[in-house]
């Protein structure tokens, strides 16, 4: 099954691909926030309607890249050496760069799981704004028993368990998007 319309993301924590189809979802710390409020490091989810731009995998982790559906969207797989600029001040800000990198960086390669499946989402991007939040994704989600849905927050990417995220990447249309929403 393809999508015929965009995923949307609930304040209360639900990833929604349609009427009949909802998985939870974690949230940044600080919950959904306006985008024209949302500041580097202040763990808001920025709202918005915001296209999936590509995804990265482990290889290592997974048995098979995995699948985008209609989507088009460029599926890498992670190494070691990739990272995200989130020093404001670099010209590489919001960008993937190669490590060791000369400026603040979040490690793409990590041991825990959360970056296994990342989607890159189109916030703050185009061109990027310094300071405006970086490294907005759509990732593998962590457990927390004492979190909304057992989730851990993040600091502002969503996150959905792997297996569920795999799920909805499969259905994706053409030109994808994540609609995040605010509360009311």
């Amino acid at each position: 099954m393809t999508l015929a319309h965009p995923l949307v993301v609930d304040p209360d924590g639900w990833l929604r691909r349609d009427e009949a189809h909802r998985q939870p979802c974690a949230l940044g710390r600080a919950g959904v926030v306006p985008a024209a409020v949302k500041r580097e490091g202040d763990g808001g989810t920025p709202a918005g309607v915001w296209p999936l731009r590509r995804l990265f995998y482990r290889a290592d982790r997974l048995i098979a890249a995995p699948s985008v559906g209609v989507s088009g969207l460029s599926v890498t797989p992670l190494t070691p050496a990739l990272g995200w600029c989130d020093d404001p001040t670099h010209h590489d800000y919001n960008h993937l760069v190669t490590l060791p990198h000369p400026a603040g960086y979040e490690r793409l390669w990590r041991d825990d799981g959360l970056y296994d499946v990342i989607v890159v989402l189109g916030h703050n991007d185009d061109p990027p704004d310094p300071g405006r939040g970086s490294a907005i994704f759509l990732h593998a989600a962590l457990p927390d028993p004492g979190a909304r849905h057992g989730l851990r927050p993040t600091a502002g990417c969503v996150a959905v368990p792997l297996a569920d995220l795999l799920e909805v990447l499969a259905a994706l249309p053409a030109n994808p998007v994540l609609d995040i929403r605010t509360p009311g």
